[in-house]
């Protein structure tokens, strides 16, 4: 019995759908050429994304002296090409995460942290990012990084 086309095209599309429900795109592509050492990774997504930000901008940190939340020179300069960076890619949204010392209480951390944040957040939202692109989160203590007097911009998606 030979099927219509109509029926036919109607399973090749949820062939398709349920195939690509299934297909895993790995972060990282290794490609080999024939008779050649293996190339670099390919970076795909937001890998790629994430590598080009810190390419561009110099890294995703900014530091702050001791028990302060004022934005340093350098720290301006950084943000100032985060900033370029965001505003070309509207598509991306970021996570600015605030530490503090773990030497510190936990509520002075955790309130350092955020003060921190949205420094860093309402210095990229004057330099045109979209406040929609951000959003400023405290970690204090918690998830303490290095010297944790720091401030991080993570691209989320």
């Amino acid at each position: 019995m030979t099927r219509p086309p109509v029926f036919l095209a109607a399973v090749g599309l949820l062939i398709g759908a349920e195939a690509s429900a299934q297909l895993r795109v790995p972060p990282v592509v290794q490609r080999v050429l024939p008779g050649r050492q293996p190339a670099q990774p390919v970076l795909v997504g937001i890998d790629a994304l994430r590598a080009d930000f810190l390419a561009r901008t110099g890294g995703n940190t900014v530091y702050f002296a001791g028990d302060s939340f004022g934005l340093v020179p350098a720290a301006k300069t950084n943000l100032t090409a985060q900033a370029q960076w965001l505003r070309q890619h509207p598509e991306v949204v970021v996570s600015i995460e605030g530490h503090a010392s773990p030497l510190d209480t936990r509520d002075h951390a955790l309130a350092l942290g955020a003060r921190r944040a949205q420094e860093v957040r309402d210095f990229l939202v004057l330099m045109g990012v979209p406040a929609a692109q951000l959003t400023a989160v405290s970690l204090g203590k918690e998830r303490p990084v290095g010297a944790n007097s720091r401030v991080e911009t993570i691209l989320v998606r």
